[in-house]
């Protein structure tokens, strides 16, 4: 009896606790820094996006953009990712590269798809950097990097925060995230891709060859030095689809895939 009585007490006491330690939390004030980084997050979003769309070429023509966005919304589909609110761009450019922007720009490189033999190695990029966003990888960086503080005041409008802004938004393409945040992005699009019954080998593949072409393409591969020791990433995806029973699917016509290389060369 006694021992049940001390039992009632102690969860009494630890609920009060509890409740006590909440009530000191200063809510309101940790909701208003959430809804200042989501506001920021979407100026940024806006503002880099005109930083670099006034020196890069956007491909519009449908039968291009129509493959990849096919590729993107079926990810998105099988693992429950809101797909409207991403906003994919396409860039005509040699570099085999890939990267997010704040608030949901991802932008991908022609020489990019160009690099990948087929549509898994594509969904695996295409995966790796969904995870960059879903996760708010680039936000996180970004806060650690600059401060919140600052990031709001790039977007103020203010000459000095414009320019500052500017600066930044093209040191982002160019820079990576740190080991930790790379490995969650690999692992999550290998989930992903086994989520929509695509076969996430072909992505590690396509990191140990573009590992091994750095020799030969040392000026394009800007999405291996921005996403370092590939071949270690590689090892690591490999390893954890070992022993999975891997149901391989294909989203594409081969023809339509094989016909993305040409329609891209139209483009140059």
């Amino acid at each position: 009896m006694k021992k049940v009585l001390f039992q009632l007490l102690l969860t009494v006491a630890l609920f009060f606790l509890i409740w006590f330690s909440l009530s000191r939390i200063n809510w309101k004030f940790i909701l208003s820094i959430e809804q200042a980084t989501k506001t920021t997050e979407e100026k940024l979003g806006d503002l880099f996006w005109k930083v670099y769309k006034t020196s890069e070429t956007e491909i519009r023509r449908k039968k291009i953009i129509a493959p990849i966005d096919t590729l993107l919304s079926f990810i998105c589909t099988k693992n429950h990712i809101e797909r409207n609110g991403i906003k994919l761009h396409i860039i005509m450019k040699d570099e085999i590269n890939a990267y997010t922007l704040p608030d949901r720009h991802l932008v991908v490189f022609s020489g990019l798809i160009n690099a990948c033999e087929n549509e898994s190695e594509l969904c695996g990029i295409l995966g790796h950097e969904l995870a960059h966003m879903e996760k708010n990888h680039v936000m996180k960086k970004l806060i650690k990097e600059v401060g919140l503080s600052a990031l709001i005041s790039f977007t103020t409008g203010n000459k000095a925060g414009s320019q500052a802004a500017k600066e930044l938004a093209k040191t982002l393409s160019s820079t990576g995230y740190d080991r930790t945040l790379e490995r969650e992005a690999d692992l999550a699009s290998v989930d992903y891709l086994l989520n929509a019954n695509i076969d996430p080998e072909p992505f590690a593949t396509f990191l140990f060859r573009i590992a091994k072409e750095t020799g030969n393409l040392p000026k394009q591969l800007f999405w291996l030095s921005t996403h370092p020791d590939s071949e270690e990433r590689a090892e690591k995806i490999i390893e954890t689809i070992k022993n999975k029973k891997i149901t391989k699917k294909n989203i594409l016509y081969p023809e339509t895939w094989k016909s993305l290389s040409l329609l891209l060369n139209e483009e140059e």
